[in-house]
């Protein structure tokens, strides 16, 4: 007679006991994390699974929503990196500098935080215009800023830019000043020391900081709505078009795009992540 395996697959009741037997301080976080996270996003995969494949493709490869991604996310890629760099630089200046109103310049990083976003975006549109103190100086030469690409890539930089400054800054800030002088007395140079002994701590924190503000750029909408010509083939985001093709009453459209959207933002922060580890295991 054949031996018979112990294993038996758990049933809904031994799911029930196992839960049970779970700390409240783990059931609590794991709950509002699904509520607020995963349920949402399972529930915008399914809705825009309901369209069928045919339909389904049709819509998210369209031209125009191919243009909208390929200005979302390639714009966002740009001001992320470009904030990594400028961030690191500001985040720099800021511990290891004293100056004139350095305590405000310090809190005003903060400011696209408590900024409105439309409120944002009409600052930009009327700074960059080209009746604009900045934009009427660029108007002579045929540049153009608001109302184009440019003005969603500065939209993009101004609500991104924190992020990078406040995850950098508190790691600069616990960097022993005793390391630094210990290789300058081993005879590194200003440089080397930065490369070898300063660069690598702050890698994976620079990393977290740009992960973050490229999501912000993505999904932002309220400042980059007013300082675009929301145009298509032009500036037009994918948010923007997604809030379109609602107003139009075409919420297949609206689903699938958002749909898009949430899958590869999620596959380039999971990218980004495991960049994230790699600085982490070799910086």
């Amino acid at each position: 007679m054949a031996a018979t395996s112990s294993y038996r697959t758990p049933t809904w009741r031994n799911w029930l006991g196992i839960v049970g037997r779970l700390p409240w301080i783990w059931i609590l976080p794991t709950a509002y994390l699904f509520l607020m996270l995963v349920l949402p996003t399972i529930a915008l995969l399914l809705k825009a699974s309901t369209e069928g494949p045919a339909r389904f493709w049709s819509i998210a490869t369209s031209p125009i929503a191919i243009d909208a991604y390929k200005v979302t996310f390639g714009t966002a890629i740009v001001t992320a990196v470009v904030n990594g760099l400028f961030g690191l630089l500001i985040a720099w200046v800021l511990v290891r500098y004293e100056f004139p109103f350095k305590r405000i310049i310090d809190a005003a990083v903060d400011l696209p935080f408590a900024l409105p976003t439309s409120v944002a975006g009409l600052t930009l549109a009327t700074v960059y215009s080209e009746n604009g103190w900045l934009g009427s100086l660029f108007a002579p030469f045929g540049i153009k800023i608001a109302f184009t690409q440019w003005g969603v890539a500065i939209a993009m930089l101004l609500i991104s830019l924190p992020f990078v400054v406040r995850t950098v800054q508190p790691v600069l800030a616990d960097l022993e000043r005793d390391v630094e002088e210990a290789a300058w007395c081993l005879g590194a140079s200003k440089f080397q020391t930065f490369w070898r002994v300063i660069l690598p701590p702050i890698v994976p924190a620079a990393l977290t900081g740009i992960a973050l503000g490229f999501s912000r750029a993505v999904g932002e909408y309220g400042s980059v709505v007013i300082v675009s010509s929301n145009t298509p083939y032009k500036d037009l985001i994918a948010p923007v078009l997604v809030f379109q093709r609602l107003e139009q009453y075409d919420y297949a459209g609206a689903t699938v795009i958002g749909a898009v959207l949430l899958v590869i933002s999620l596959v380039l922060l999971v990218l980004i992540n495991l960049l994230q580890a790699w600085g982490r295991r070799y910086g």
